[in-house]
């Protein structure tokens, strides 16, 4: 297994690597860079070196490499910085022959890199070994033990002479091997196993190679996977061979179909152990996976479209979802729990709902599962702020289309208004409103969260997703998004922030004559803001807590207002008695009529009656023009008629 096409030219997308050597005065990183390049160890040796590029047939990756020589001058330290910070990988030298050089590597040196925020790998080198005293002979790793374990970034620590030529073109073969085929983000050094995300990638591609899902790789399917690997077969005996390495160390590693999971796993951790990490980088990379151990940017489709269009799932990446929710939902009960969800996202790099905005958006049952709905419910949202992600994810989970077949970008919301209807299925609202309106309340109850007296305030955006019925044929996927009082000045300092919206409802406490003011005022300023970018969107006002009677003058007041900016007269619910007055019925088909409901200011109206005055003495103009001309052509005829009588 893993024998790799030796013809292979730069496999990695890369163009060159940046090796910067840097380390104390006199430690020997100069001459161990022209012994490198010119293969004979230098007389005299210029303070700093100009770039030097190895000859890119030197190591069997064919990338390029160029190495930066640096100054160890104090006045030379800011042009020092910034050489680091462009660095693929650094190499930091010390001298054998002078211990006080290693202790500045841990005493300066890397703490340094950090402070200038350097997260690239670090090469430790040991220069000039021919002149180490001989009676303190010390092994590498008892040396770099202890500052290996305090810096994880250190790759590898390699000794050498420029000198004597010992180990010179291996120092910027690890160096090169570091940026190409890095320890990090596979391996955990200390405990000794492969790191969660590398397994999660590794479990994805075994399950993609096991073509008959029967949980283990035949030979056959093993040879097909060596072959899209490293374009090279296995023979029958070396297939052997490598089961037989599997089931010596790990019995449950090979059974009577062939290799199993365990097994796959096992030989990529026995591969970095024996320091080929080529292998296991190379099999994540034709894979499509990056050096982050993620679906490379270019597998996923870019995305053109304008501010006020949206994405939504195709209903084949619908259809997916539904096989996927059945195949995980093990006990047969319509829900995904915790453990079942866990397992469908195990081939992803982590789940992608875990923390806001998804942990907690959807409709859970007593033990946090979801429902088909609330799944789907789970996927149109993350649609909805993060196509790519989305379409990310639904690679990960075993999606075999092409990505760009997963999604469709919809109409625009302008054009839908010339229209008269939206043909969206996933609809968002922006829900405004003071604090204490009651905004949280009206999103918890959305996904039946219980009522709660105690009152805790939102500071961040907030989000929450669920299937609204409008009939047996119309079902749509709205999506409250709570807009904290002092968070609105933020929003509208986008022109685009309205473009994205497509019902907007105002919330206020019924009860409260400063709560409906505020309510009413922010209704005046989103409208404002609408007229002014040109995304003007239909407006709902709610009357919370409709089982506290209301502040007197509250309907004279929200009539007025209602009629004067000319949307619908306030909808009374009650979250606490559970009655919502079909609110989110009435949402969504307002969202679907955006030429309704979208309310006017004065200054709009002005703006409307200044254009309306306009049009209409252009439309004078234009007749007294054409009245104009109608007389002139008459006067010519009648001219020319009458010479010619004469």
């Amino acid at each position: 297994m893993a024998k790799a096409n030796a013809g292979t030219v730069n496999p990695h997308g890369r163009s060159g690597v940046r090796i910067v050597v840097a380390g104390d005065h006199g430690t020997g990183k100069s001459s161990l860079i022209i012994t490198a390049a010119a293969e004979n160890f230098p007389v005299n040796v210029p303070r700093v070196l100009p770039p030097t590029k190895l000859p890119e047939d030197l190591y069997p990756d064919r990338v390029p490499i160029t190495i930066i020589d640096t100054s160890s001058r104090a006045e030379d330290s800011d042009k020092v910085a910034e050489e680091l910070q462009r660095a693929d990988t650094v190499v930091l030298t010390y001298a054998c022959d002078r211990p006080e050089t290693l202790e500045n590597l841990s005493i300066f040196w890397l703490p340094h890199l950090r402070k200038l925020e350097v997260k690239v790998p670090v090469i430790v080198v040991g220069c000039k070994l021919d002149l180490r005293d001989e009676s303190q002979q010390v092994s590498l790793e008892q040396v770099m033990s202890p500052i290996m374990q305090q810096f994880r970034e250190i790759e590898t620590c390699i000794e050498c002479s420029a000198s004597r030529h010992i180990q010179v073109s291996e120092v910027f073969y690890y160096a090169q091997k570091a940026v190409l085929h890095p320890t990090a983000p596979l391996f955990d050094q200390e405990s000794q196993t492969l790191k969660p995300r590398c397994v999660r990638a590794l479990k994805r591609i075994f399950i993609l190679c096991d073509h008959d899902r029967d949980g283990a790789l035949s030979d056959a399917e093993l040879n097909d996977f060596q072959v899209k690997c490293f374009n090279a077969p296995l023979q029958p005996s070396e297939i052997g061979g490598v089961k037989k390495v599997v089931q010596e160390k790990l019995s449950e590693g090979v059974n009577e179909r062939g290799l199993t999971l365990t097994g796959f796993l096992f030989l990529h951790a026995l591969f970095i152990e024996k320091g080929r990490l080529e292998t296991t980088w190379t099999v994540l990379r034709k894979f499509g996976y990056n050096d982050d151990i993620k679906l490379a940017d270019d597998l996923i489709p870019p995305l053109k479209r304008a501010p006020d269009q949206s994405v939504e799932l195709t209903n084949e990446a619908i259809e997916f979802l539904k096989s996927i929710f059945d195949a995980f939902d093990g006990d047969g009960d319509g829900m995904l729990r915790s453990r079942e969800l866990e397992e469908l996202f195990s081939t992803a790099p982590e789940s992608p709902w875990t923390g806001a905005p998804y942990e907690d958006a959807a409709e859970k049952n007593a033990f946090g599962g979801l429902s088909l709905d609330a799944f789907l419910s789970e996927w149109a949202l993350m649609t909805l702020l993060n196509p790519t992600f989305s379409v990310e994810n639904l690679i990960y989970i075993g999606y075999t289309g092409d990505p760009s077949s997963a999604i469709r970008v919809t109409r625009r919301r302008r054009l839908d208004r010339k229209k008269q209807h939206s043909e969206r299925n996933v609809l968002q609202c922006f829900v405004f409103g003071p604090r204490k309106a009651g905004k949280s309340a009206l999103l918890n109850s959305f996904i039946s969260r219980p009522y709660a007296e105690n009152y805790s305030p939102t500071t961040e955006d907030r989000y929450a997703v669920n299937v609204v019925d409008i009939s047996m044929e119309n079902k749509k996927y709205l999506v409250l998004r709570e807009i904290p009082e002092d968070g609105v000045g933020k929003l509208l300092s986008n022109k685009e922030s309205l473009a994205s919206c497509d019902i907007a409802v105002f919330v206020h406490d019924r009860s409260d004559e400063s709560s409906w003011r505020t309510s009413s005022e922010l209704l005046v300023e989103i409208a404002g803001h609408g007229e002014d970018t040109g995304y003007e969107v239909p407006c709902l006002i709610v009357a919370a807590k409709d089982d506290l009677d209301s502040f007197p003058m509250a309907i004279q007041e929200s009539t007025r207002v209602s009629q004067d900016m000319g949307v619908e007269a306030p909808i009374p619910i009650s979250v606490k008695l559970g009655d919502f007055n079909s609110l989110f019925r009435r949402i969504v088909t307002a969202a679907e009529q955006p030429h309704l409901s979208i309310p006017e200011t004065e200054a709009g109206k002005s703006r409307k009656q200044y254009q309306r005055l306009v049009n209409r003495s252009l439309m004078v103009v234009s007749v007294g023009a054409a009245v104009v001309i109608v007389g002139l052509a008459a006067y010519r005829v009648y001219s020319a008629r009458k010479v010619s009588s004469g």
